[in-house]
């Protein structure tokens, strides 16, 4: 390595001092085999402390005549030094990359390894053709508030204090009497119609609903739920059966068969229940349904005259349906999971088989 000579410099008092600081310096960085001894050869030479550094601090304290030829000659030998520093640590790293890849050799002739894609949660999925479906008969989504007031959440529904149909519910209550976290998305039907009344109503109000339930295979303290409603002036029950007839075949298979029995709902008059024949040559069939041959989907029946006049309609001129499904529940019959708690585990053994 150049270092810098007394000859450069005639006119500076001690230049020999200067010069074996260079020659010293460029001798021990020759020496470096290691980017942790440049490391420590910069601290001796380039640090705050270092011999070059305190060289510079001494430029003030000179000559007025031999001051700038002094402030020269240390800024020359620190650039030099700086220079030969970075191409030194230049060679070490370039030496040090090969000795890695000659220890550790990497065939860049590979494919490299994918990033594996995410992909919709399968009750997310379920919901989503479910929104579908209804879009395409003319429906269209409205959403309402989780935590309800117990006016709306049971008695404008027909169901007064003390009625027996609330026993159906163990409900979550707030300590502000009377707020509740819904239990149906059923009150969403009151907010609609009191919004629109007195236009006819085509709507499903999907949502989260909360009880306080024991939680088991079947049963959650959460869980979602996909309310429809339709109000007009010649609304019948022969429409109720076509739409979810129409449904049940879109989601399970245009081949699917549909049987609706009677039930009770406080909020509907007359009420039923609907039933799809499942296919004999599944295997989960007999434990599906239970031998019977049929799967309950969901509840539904003719909007109650209470419900209709709470909502702001006149029952004598306006008639409307209602149903109701759990579209996890849904999920579980339409790829036959046992268990609604998998829903909510995030277990990515269960959710990569969707």
């Amino acid at each position: 390595m150049d270092s810098t000579s007394a000859e450069d410099w005639p006119d500076i008092p001690n230049v020999q001092d200067l010069v074996a600081l260079d020659r010293q310096a460029l001798s021990e960085l020759s020496d470096c085999n290691s980017l942790a001894n440049i490391i420590a050869w910069n601290t001796k030479y380039l640090g705050d402390q270092g011999l070059v550094t305190l060289q510079l601090k001494q430029i003030p304290k000179q000559d007025a005549q031999h001051r700038a030829g002094f402030g020269k000659a240390v800024n020359r030998i620190k650039t030099t030094l700086l220079a030969k520093k970075e191409e030194k640590q230049r060679a070490l790293k370039e030496e040090e990359l090969k000795r890695s890849l000659a220890a550790d050799a990497l065939d860049v002739t590979l494919p490299g390894r994918g990033v594996p894609r995410g992909r919709l949660h399968v009750a997310t999925r379920v919901m989503r053709e479910i929104r579908g479906i209804f879009a395409d008969l003319g429906f269209q989504v409205y959403r309402s508030r989780e935590v309800e007031d117990d006016l709306t959440n049971f008695e404008l529904l027909n169901m007064p204090p003390h009625h027996p149909a609330r026993d159906m519910w163990d409900t979550f209550h707030t300590t502000t009497p009377g707020v509740i976290l819904r239990t149906h998305t059923s009150p969403g039907q009151i907010h609609v119609m009191r919004e629109l009344c007195p236009e006819p109503i085509r709507v499903i109000l999907p949502g989260m609903c909360y009880r306080y339930e024991q939680i088991t295979a079947r049963s959650e303290i959460q869980f979602e739920q996909v309310e429809g409603l339709c109000i007009g002036a010649r609304v019948t029950m022969a429409d109720l059966k076509g739409t979810i007839t129409a449904f049940a075949r879109r989601l399970f298979g245009q081949e699917r068969q549909v049987r609706f029995r009677s039930s009770y709902f406080p909020f509907t008059e007359p009420s039923i229940e609907v039933d799809i024949d499942w296919p004999k040559e599944d295997p989960n069939a007999d434990r599906l349904t239970k031998g019977t041959g049929w799967l309950e989907i969901m509840g539904a029946g003719m909007v109650h005259p209470v419900v209709l006049q709470n909502g702001g309609y006149d029952p004598q001129k306006f008639s409307g349906f209602a149903f109701g499904m759990g579209p996890q529940r849904i999920t579980m019959l339409k790829y036959a999971i046992d268990d609604i708690r998998h829903f909510w585990a995030n277990d990515v053994r269960f959710l990569q088989q969707f």
